[in-house]
C-alpha cells in the first residue's frame, strides 16, 4: 500500500516508533540553559539528575558553583560540559575530574 500525501499512516509509525524507543530517549535527556548570574549544583539537585538519567551543560554568565559534598564520580556522571563566563567554583578534585569538559 502507497500512503500518500493526503494518507496520516506516517503519523501512525511515528507515533510507533516514539513509543517503542521511549525509554532511550528519556535516557538521553540533556538540560541545556543559560543562567545570568549565580547558579549552583548541589549533591542532591545532581543525585536527581543522574537518577533521572539526565545530565546538565552548566552555561553561566556570572557564578557557577559546584557544592563541597558533590564528588567527582557524581560530577562525572552528571555534568556534561562546563562553560562559564565569569567564575566556576568547585573543589579541587572536581574541578580535575571535569578538565577535559570546561570549555
Amino acid at each position: 500500500m502507497r500512503i500518500g500525501p493526503t494518507s496520516f499512516g506516517w503519523r501512525s509509525d511515528i507515533r510507533h516508533q516514539l513509543e517503542t524507543n521511549n525509554e532511550a530517549i528519556s535516557q538521553s535527556v540533556t538540560r541545556r540553559t543559560l543562567v545570568l548570574g549565580t547558579e549552583v549544583f548541589s549533591r542532591s539537585r545532581l543525585e536527581a539528575l543522574r537518577a533521572a538519567g539526565a545530565v546538565v551543560h552548566i552555561r553561566v554568565l556570572g557564578l557557577a558553583s559546584v557544592d563541597s559534598d558533590v564528588s567527582p564520580e557524581l560530577a562525572l556522571a552528571t555534568i556534561a560540559s562546563v562553560e562559564v563566563l565569569g567564575a566556576f567554583r568547585a573543589s579541587r578534585e572536581v574541578r580535575a575530574a571535569l578538565a577535559s569538559r570546561i570549555i
